[in-house]
């Protein structure tokens, strides 16, 4: 399990703000410009204190702009941490830092497709690690500290910025700049990697994950193409329409309020159900449920509950892997 006395963590590093170097100890805008980025062992060089309590195995999987992030990595990095947890049975946990972008979305699809009830944390920074006030040095060393912690096991994919600890299914980035962007505006936060060096929880996700999660992306190259399609007052449905002549494999419709739009959009939607196109209404508010109404029960849409059009995407790229069933989809939905 451990290596003497300490629990063996693994770091796994794909770039984002937190790894990038900016030109001034005052840019918090351009640092990326140059596509400078730390490497990952440059960056556990800059925390040596996480050496006091874990077993650090580093490996760099990507150095990338969380931006250029794409299904096919998140497809390579679930892959890549399922074998460090059939290759080493000690291994405690997998620590990965992330570019904040995406952040949600990465974590989200491992909670998915990771086959362990061994801590799996991701983190990044709003500040890179060249500014003044960074967030980048503490935010590595919560995500070591959660992913090293027994007490993380078994509780899903999990986020740690600003000391919370948050859910992946839940977590939402809300801010395009301060630091506690982090948040789960329907539930809160899960706990703390607090300054007395603890790792404390006070809550649980009662939605299924990793090891209970029914997909297996072992011998999947390629998801399926699923679309987001935002309403606003005035839309027409002309997104919908390019989408289903594109011949993407799903839609979510990132709804107004509960979910409905406007007649003309609502339209588009319908055509494309009634095409055998499975459509998943969500809402863009930014939190709240989606309820199964008697208008989107005849008109055959699923419904994201509460995830966000984000989340219901990867969820939907995922299902369309098993079944094209709406019925079944549906049930999906309620259970991840």
């Amino acid at each position: 399990m451990t290596s003497g006395s300490k629990p063996r963590v693994y770091l796994v590093g794909t770039g984002g703000s937190i790894s990038f170097v900016g030109r001034t100890r005052t840019d918090y805008t351009n640092y990326s410009y140059d596509r400078k980025h730390l490497t990952i062992d440059e960056m556990l060089e800059r925390v040596p204190e996480v050496l006091e309590f874990a077993d650090v195995r580093t490996e760099q999987f990507l150095n990338l702009g969380s931006t250029d992030v794409t299904p096919k990595h998140w497809l390579g990095l679930a892959k890549r941490i399922n074998q460090i947890f059939r290759d080493d049975a000690d291994a405690a946990g997998v620590a990965v830092t992330h570019g904040t972008a995406t952040l949600e979305e990465t974590a989200y699809f491992l909670n998915l497709t990771v086959k362990s009830r061994k801590p799996v944390v991701v983190t990044g920074a709003m500040r890179p690690p060249t500014g003044l006030g960074t967030d980048s040095e503490v935010n590595l060393i919560d995500c070591i500290r959660v992913a090293a912690a027994p007490q993380s096991a078994g509780r899903g994919v999990l986020t740690i910025l600003n000391n919370q600890i948050q859910a992946a299914r839940d977590v939402t980035k809300t801010n395009s700049y301060r630091l506690e962007t982090f948040q789960a505006p329907d539930f809160g936060f899960l706990g703390y990697a607090d300054s007395d060096e603890s790792v404390v929880f006070y809550r649980r996700t009662d939605r299924a994950h990793t090891v209970d999660s029914e997909f297996d992306v072992a011998d999947i190259d390629q998801l399926p193409r699923v679309d987001i399609a935002p309403a606003y007052a005035g839309a027409d449905g002309l997104v919908i329409k390019a989408l289903a002549q594109a011949g993407v494999d799903g839609i979510v419709a990132a709804g107004l309020g509960s979910g409905g739009s406007p007649p003309p959009f609502m339209a588009a939607l319908k055509e494309a159900s009634d095409a055998g196109m499975p459509v998943v209404i969500a809402t863009g508010t930014g939190s709240g449920r989606v309820m199964q109404t008697r208008r989107f029960t005849e008109d055959g849409y699923i419904v994201a509950d509460n995830l966000t059009p984000k989340k219901a995407r990867i969820l939907l790229m995922l299902a369309l892997t098993v079944t094209k069933e709406p019925a079944e989809i549906q049930r999906m939905m309620l259970t991840y």
